[in-house]
């Protein structure tokens, strides 16, 4: 991938000459073949059979909330653990749309949306706090939804409330429909990821991610952009909790709400690797064949699980798409700039967006920092 769109001009410092560079293959290169795969998966249903389609259902749902969870913490700093309150509210949207005489499947975008509107009040209140302050509080904000959601007696109270309006498919016509709505919400997700990676908002998620101090100075929206993320990510996991309450005919909070949900995001994410896009595909890829593979064998699925995340930790701190993108150089979504000239010599994509790698003399949010304030100026 050697396409690059240059900036207009050239900047200059008193290091010497700056020139800021869009890194990687076009942004139409990448949706075209986006889109071929679009279509290869959009007629799975013909050729798998319906339990594989399954499968991939529930397999888009986890790389839904996984490319959400890496958005806010691999990009924008903010580590969640509790993002299945989003999830658990996309899906009781779905539940009260149907009972309300709403096509299910059609209620899908609307449900997600609500729980995006629901995150706006919610990250009014965890802004207030930062680190493992914020990453508790989010658990709070989803075990209190839960409570609440558990308490209304209309929606079945604890032991749920199956979702009206799917008995008249056939299973043929269920199964194809779920699996083409979750590939839509799974396509719309990495779609929007990969757009605001790309635009000015992704260098400032990563100037206030590494290194909020400077961000600001340089002129950052520090809550603003911090809003913006939280808010992407609700929505997307309200979509996926709304695919989930469709496949699964039935809402329970105990379910829904459950903080496994964010173990498996958090997971896939880490050993696939944070702060890409390819690592919480890769990720999920993983953690399917392990699953499906070891969860005839009881307790040893767990604990090979956890071997395998500490393995990563150790050996491969940036997870296995960034030891792939190390030694190979390649990048199949392409996000960030490229820093040339100056004193400070080149600054890949990869320093610029991926947590860590851009640490330099002058502090963790320096270069990504330096990139912001030349595009800004």
């Amino acid at each position: 991938m050697t396409t690059q769109e240059r900036a207009p001009t050239p900047r200059t410092a008193a290091s010497g000459t700056l020139h800021v560079r869009r890194a990687g293959a076009s942004g139409t290169l990448v949706g075209a073949a986006g889109l071929v795969v679009l279509v290869v998966f959009a007629f799975m249903p013909v050729i798998v059979s319906e339990a594989d389609t399954t499968l991939l259902v529930n397999f888009f749902v986890l790389l839904t909330m996984a490319v959400m969870w890496n958005l806010l913490a691999g990009y924008a700093g903010m580590v969640s653990i509790g993002q299945q309150a989003f999830v658990g509210l996309g899906g009781y949207g779905v539940l009260v749309l149907a009972m309300n005489g709403f096509d299910p499947v059609a209620a899908i975008p609307v449900a997600a949306v609500v729980a995006a509107l629901i995150a706006v009040p919610v990250s009014v209140l965890l802004f207030r706090l930062g680190g493992g302050y914020f990453a508790i509080a989010t658990w709070v904000v989803a075990d209190t939804a839960q409570i609440v959601v558990s308490s209304i007696t209309s929606l079945g109270g604890g032991t749920g409330h199956p979702v009206p309006g799917l008995s008249s498919m056939s299973p043929h016509t269920f199964a194809e429909t779920t699996y083409w709505a979750a590939l839509a919400v799974v396509s719309v997700s990495l779609g929007i990821a990969y757009g605001l990676l790309r635009s000015p908002l992704g260098l400032l998620m990563a100037a206030v991610r590494d290194d909020e101090v400077s961000a600001r100075s340089a002129g950052a929206r520090v809550m603003t952009t911090r809003r913006i993320v939280y808010v992407v990510a609700a929505l997307g996991c309200g979509a996926a909790g709304a695919i989930l309450a469709v496949s699964q005919l039935q809402v329970q909070p105990s379910s829904i709400f459950s903080v496994q949900w964010a173990a498996e995001m958090i997971f896939v994410s880490m050993i696939g690797g944070m702060g890409t896009l390819e690592g919480p595909i890769l990720g999920t890829v993983l953690f399917f064949v392990l699953q499906q593979n070891l969860a005839q064998d009881g307790a040893w699925y767990l604990i090979i699980f956890g071997a395998v995340a500490v393995l990563v930790a150790i050996w491969t701190p940036r997870g296995l798409w960034g030891a792939i993108r190390q030694r190979t150089g390649i990048e199949l979504f392409p996000v960030g700039y490229r820093l040339h000239g100056g004193a400070r010599g080149l600054v890949t994509q990869a320093q610029l967006l991926d947590g860590g790698s851009a640490a330099g003399s002058n502090g963790p949010g320096s270069r990504a920092g330096a990139v912001w304030r030349r595009l800004r100026s």
